[in-house]
C-alpha cells in the first residue's frame, strides 16, 4: 500500500459477529479481611478470589443483545482468562455510539457476588475507525460498568494522568498491528527497557489501580464506520498500476431516475381519455391472458404491470383481471390510487376466491380490503365457514383493530351459532400472541357485546343473547375442567388400566372435589350410580346443556364414565363419551400438551377439498373429522371408530380379510361387496392426492386408519409442506398392502384407483388459486411448519399443482408419481423399523 492510498472496509459490509478476547486482569485486588471478631475464629485460611468478567454491548446508550461472561478464574494474581468472546451482534449493526461495558465480579464472597469494578470503551475512535488490537481499561473499583452515552466509567486513562507507560503501550499496540516496522535486535532491546519502566511505574503507583486487558479482532484493512447512505471516505487517489480498484457505487440497485420519470409521464398520460378506447392487439391479448393465469404468488414485472395499466379500461369486464390490475397500481401516487379505487367499484364482480387474495398482506389499501369484504358478504354460511380460520388470521393484516373485516365476521356470526362458536375459539386461541393480542381481544369484545345485545330469536336459536353467549363461555370452562382431570390422571403411577380407572372415578364424581359436575337424576344405587354425570353450573346454578365445541348445534348434557377411556400414548389423550340432549352419544378425543393448530388447518383443507370434489360430482368418501384447537397446547377432535392399518395387518394379515369380516360377499370381488371395495379405492385415491398436494410427512401404518365401511383416512399431521422426519420419503403413502387389497398392480381396480387419482388431481388444480390464497392468509400464524418460512412453504405448495402442465400432461405426471411411490423400497425398510419401535415401546 503506497502512502497516497487508504484502503478500508465499511462496517455495514462486515456480516460477522463482534469478537474480542479477554486477556487478563492486572493489579492487586483490594483487601477483604474481616473486621468482625466473631468471624476470626471461623477463618481457617483466606478465601481465594474467583473472578469472572461480564461483557455487555451498548448502542446509543441502551443495552443491545445479551451480556456474555467468561469462565471463573481463581489462579491469580494475575488473573488470566485468554478467552474469546463472540457477541450475537454483528459489525454491520454498530453505530457511532457503540460501547463495550466490562464488569469484573468475584463469586467467592458468599451468596452475593462481589463487585470488583467496571469500565467502558468506545468501539470506534475519533476518526470513526474500528478499534483493533490490545487495549488496557482502567477499572472504576466498586462501580458497575455504565454503558450510557456519557459514561461515568470510562476505561481510558485521563490525559492528565497518562505517563510514559501509557505512551509505550500505545506504541506496542501499533507494533502488533503491523503499523511499526519490525527490527528483531532493536525490538528485543526495546522490550527489555519497557519491562524496567513498567516495574518502576507499578512501584510508584502501588496497587491502587486495576486494569483489564482486551484484545480486539483485527482485519486486513481498517474498518470505517458506515451506517447507511453514500461512502464519505472515498480513496484519495488511484495508483498508476494496472491493479483493479473496487469503488462503491451508492446508486447501485436504485431506480434509474430518467426511466422512472418516463414511466410516470406515460402513466400520467394514460390517466386521460386516450386509454378508454384502447384495445390490445392479438400479441398483447395473449400476453394479458398469460398474466391472468399467473398464480397469486407470482410477482409481476415492470413491463407486465405497465401492460395491464395501459389496457385497464378494456379489462373491466374480465373479473379475473382485478387482482392483477390492483397489483400494478402505484399506491404511493394519490391520483393513480384514486383512479384505481374508482375503476375497482365499476369492475365486474369478482369471485370469493379472488376476494381472499385482496385480504392478503400484499394489499394495504383499506378501500381494497373493504371491497373484498363486500364480495365475501355474498357467500353463504357454509362457504364462509370453510374460510373462517383464514379470515380470522387475516385480521393481522388490517390497518385497525375494529376493521371492516372484523365487523363483518361478528355480524354474520350473530345469525349462526356455529359461526359464532368457531369465531370465538379462533380468536381466543390467538390471544396468546403478544404482537396481536390487543387486536384479537378487540374482536372478542365486539362479538361478546353484540351477542349479548341480541333479543329473542338471535343466532337462529330462539334464545336471548346472554344465554347464547353463556353457552359458548361454558365451553372454555369445560376444557379447563378436562385439563384438570388430565393432570390428575397423568400423575397416577402404573399402567394404562390404572389411569382409565382413575379417569372414570373422577368423572363419576365419587369422593371427588369436582364441583363442576352433578348427577343428572337420582340414581338407583344398585344399578345406575356413577353411570354418567351431568355438568354442574359454571354460572350460578345454570344447569342448561353446553354446546359442543366441535359441533355447536349439538347440546351435550354430561359424560358417560363407563364409555370413556385413555389412549396408550405418551400424552395420554382422553377419549370421552358425551351424552347429548336428544339422547345420543358424542365421542371426542381431548389432548393436552400437543399443538393441534396444524392438524386443524390440514383437516380444514381436507374438508374444503372434499367440498370442491363433490361440486364436480366426485365423491371420494373422505373422512374430514372435526378438529378444534382450544389453546396453543390443547384441543379436541372427533373420535371416528376405526383401526390403524398396522393393527389390522397384525390381527388379520391383510386388508382384504378385515373387510371380508364386515362386508362378506362370495360373488363380489375378493369376497367383499362391490360397494365396500369401491369405497376403499376412492378413499385411498382421495387421500393420496390430498397428502401429496399438502406435502404431508411422517406417514406410516399407525396413522393410516380404516373404518368398517372401507373408508381409509389419515390422522396426525405433525409434518406438512414437504417436511418429513424420515429420509427419502415417497411422494405419497401408498403401501403394497393397499395395492394388494385392490387386486395388485395389474388389476382393473388398481387402474380405477389411478383414474380417480388423476381426476381428483385435475379438479383440485382448477382451485389452486383458492388453496394458495388460504395458505397465504396463514402466513402470519404461529403454526410451526408455516411460521418457519411462510414464503418457502407456499412456493412448495404451488409446485405441487404443476401449473405449467395441461390436464393431459398432468395425468401422465401423476401416474408416474403413483408408480414411483409404490415401487419405493426405502420407505418399506423405514416402515419395518417403525413397527419394531412400536413393538418395543
Amino acid at each position: 500500500m503506497t502512502g497516497n492510498e487508504f484502503r478500508f472496509f465499511l462496517s455495514c459490509d462486515i456480516n460477522l459477529p463482534v469478537t474480542f478476547r479477554i486477556e487478563k486482569l492486572e493489579g492487586h485486588l483490594p483487601s477483604t479481611n474481616s473486621t468482625n471478631p466473631a468471624d476470626i475464629g471461623n477463618i481457617v485460611e483466606d478465601k481465594k478470589p474467583e473472578l469472572y468478567v461480564e461483557c455487555a454491548l451498548y448502542i446509543d446508550g441502551a443495552p443491545f443483545g445479551l451480556p456474555m461472561r467468561t469462565r471463573l478464574e481463581s489462579s491469580g494474581p494475575p488473573f488470566c482468562w485468554g478467552e474469546l468472546i463472540t457477541l450475537s451482534t454483528k459489525y454491520r449493526d454498530l453505530t457511532t455510539n457503540s460501547q463495550l461495558a466490562v464488569t469484573v465480579w468475584d463469586v467467592s464472597c458468599g451468596k452475593n457476588e462481589g463487585l470488583i469494578g467496571g469500565a467502558t470503551i468506545h468501539l470506534f475512535n475519533m476518526k470513526k475507525q474500528l478499534k483493533t488490537g490490545k487495549h488496557k481499561l482502567r477499572l472504576w473499583q466498586g462501580k458497575e460498568a455504565d454503558g450510557s452515552i456519557h459514561s461515568t466509567t470510562p476505561g481510558k486513562v485521563p490525559k492528565d494522568e497518562r505517563g510514559e507507560l501509557e505512551r509505550l503501550e500505545k506504541l506496542v499496540n501499533k507494533y502488533e498491528r503491523g503499523q511499526i516496522q519490525r527490527v528483531d535486535w532493536l525490538d528485543r532491546l526495546a522490550f527489555k527497557s519497557m519491562d524496567k519502566i513498567k516495574d518502576l511505574e507499578s512501584s510508584k503507583n502501588g496497587s491502587s489501580h486495576l486494569f483489564v486487558l482486551i484484545d480486539f479482532c483485527s482485519f486486513e484493512h481498517r474498518v470505517v464506520l458506515q451506517e447507511s447512505g453514500p461512502n464519505l471516505l472515498i480513496p484519495a487517489s488511484i495508483a498508476s498500476t494496472n491493479e483493479l480498484v473496487t469503488v462503491w457505487d451508492p446508486e447501485l440497485g436504485k431506480i434509474n431516475p430518467s426511466e422512472h420519470k418516463q414511466l410516470k409521464l406515460a402513466r400520467s398520460l394514460n390517466r386521460g381519455i386516450i386509454d378508454r378506447d384502447l384495445k390490445p392487439s392479438s400479441t398483447e391479448r395473449k400476453s394479458i391472458q398469460r398474466i391472468l393465469k399467473y398464480p397469486p404468488t407470482r410477482t409481476l414485472s415492470g413491463d407486465e404491470r405497465q401492460l395491464l395499466w395501459k389496457f385497464r379500461f378494456s379489462l373491466m369486464s374480465e373479473k379475473r383481471a382485478l387482482t392483477k390490475f390492483l397489483r400494478c397500481v402505484e399506491w404511493s401516487d394519490v391520483q393513480e390510487a384514486k383512479q384505481a379505487i374508482e375503476l375497482m367499484g365499476r369492475w365486474e364482480m369478482i369471485d370469493v376466491c379472488d376476494a381472499l387474495e385482496l385480504l392478503s398482506p400484499v394489499f394495504e389499501s383499506e378501500d381494497v380490503r373493504a371491497h373484498a369484504v363486500r364480495v365475501l358478504e355474498r357467500a353463504d354460511d357454509e362457504e364462509l365457514q370453510c374460510y373462517l380460520l383464514q379470515l380470522v388470521q387475516a385480521l393481522r393484516f388490517e390497518r385497525s383493530d375494529k376493521s371492516r373485516l372484523s365487523q363483518f365476521l361478528v355480524q354474520r356470526s350473530l345469525s349462526n351459532i356455529e359461526l359464532a362458536s368457531f369465531l370465538r375459539w379462533y380468536v381466543a386461541v390467538e390471544l396468546h400472541d403478544p404482537a396481536y393480542a390487543k387486536r384479537f381481544y378487540s374482536s372478542y369484545e365486539m362479538l361478546e357485546e353484540n351477542m349479548i345485545k341480541l333479543g329473542m330469536g338471535g343466532a337462529g336459536d330462539g334464545g336471548d343473547g346472554f344465554k347464547l353467549w353463556q353457552s359458548l363461555v361454558r365451553q372454555t370452562e369445560l376444557t379447563a375442567q378436562l385439563c384438570s382431570i388430565m393432570r390428575d390422571v397423568r400423575n397416577v403411577r402404573g399402567g394404562t388400566q390404572k389411569k382409565i380407572e382413575k379417569l372414570r372415578h373422577l368423572l363419576s364424581g365419587l369422593l371427588s372435589e369436582l364441583t363442576y359436575f352433578e348427577e343428572i337424576y337420582k340414581p338407583n344405587i344398585k344399578q345406575d350410580y356413577g353411570s354418567f354425570v351431568r355438568f354442574h353450573s359454571f354460572v350460578k346454578h345454570d344447569t342448561s346443556p353446553i354446546r359442543s365445541p366441535l359441533a355447536p348445534i349439538v347440546l351435550i348434557t354430561g359424560i358417560i364414565p363407563s364409555d370413556s377411556s385413555i389412549f396408550k400414548s405418551a400424552l395420554h389423550p382422553l377419549r370421552l363419551a358425551f351424552r347429548t340432549a336428544n339422547g345420543g352419544c358424542l365421542k371426542i378425543i381431548f389432548k393436552k400438551g400437543d399443538d393441534l393448530r396444524q392438524d386443524q388447518l390440514v383437516v380444514q383443507m381436507v374438508s374444503l377439498m372434499d367440498r370442491l370434489l363433490k361440486l364436480e360430482n366426485l365423491d371420494l368418501h373422505l373422512t374430514p373429522y372435526r378438529v378444534l384447537a382450544t389453546g396453543h397446547d390443547e384441543g379436541m377432535m372427533e373420535f371416528i371408530p376405526s383401526k390403524s392399518l398396522a393393527q389390522i395387518l397384525s390381527e388379520h394379515r391383510s386388508i382384504t380379510s378385515y373387510l371380508q369380516k364386515f362386508h362378506p360377499d362370495e360373488e363380489g370381488p375378493f369376497g367383499i361387496t362391490a360397494t365396500c371395495l369401491e369405497t376403499f379405492i376412492k378413499s385411498c385415491a382421495g387421500y393420496s392426492v390430498i397428502t401429496y398436494i399438502l406435502g404431508i410427512g411422517d406417514r406410516h401404518l399407525d396413522n393410516l386408519l380404516l373404518r368398517d365401511d372401507g373408508r381409509l383416512f389419515h390422522v396426525d399431521f405433525g409434518f406438512i409442506l414437504g417436511r418429513d422426519p424420515k429420509p427419502f420419503p415417497p411422494p405419497m403413502k401408498l403401501c403394497k398392502e393397499m395395492v394388494e387389497a385392490m387386486g395388485g398392480a395389474e388389476s382393473q381396480y388398481y387402474t380405477r384407483f389411478k383414474s380417480y387419482c388423476c381426476e381428483a388431481y385435475n379438479i383440485l388444480r382448477k382451485s389452486s388459486n383458492l388453496i394458495l390464497n388460504l395458505f397465504h392468509l396463514m402466513a402470519g400464524s404461529n403454526i410451526p411448519d408455516i411460521a418457519s418460512d411462510p414464503e418457502k412453504g407456499i412456493l412448495k405448495l404451488q409446485e405441487k399443482f404443476r401449473l405449467d402442465l395441461d390436464d393431459e400432461e398432468c395425468i401422465h405426471f401423476f401416474q408416474d408419481l403413483i408408480n414411483e411411490s409404490v415401487s419405493a423400497l426405502f420407505p418399506q425398510m423405514v416402515e419395518t423399523i417403525h413397527r419394531w419401535a412400536q413393538y418395543w415401546r
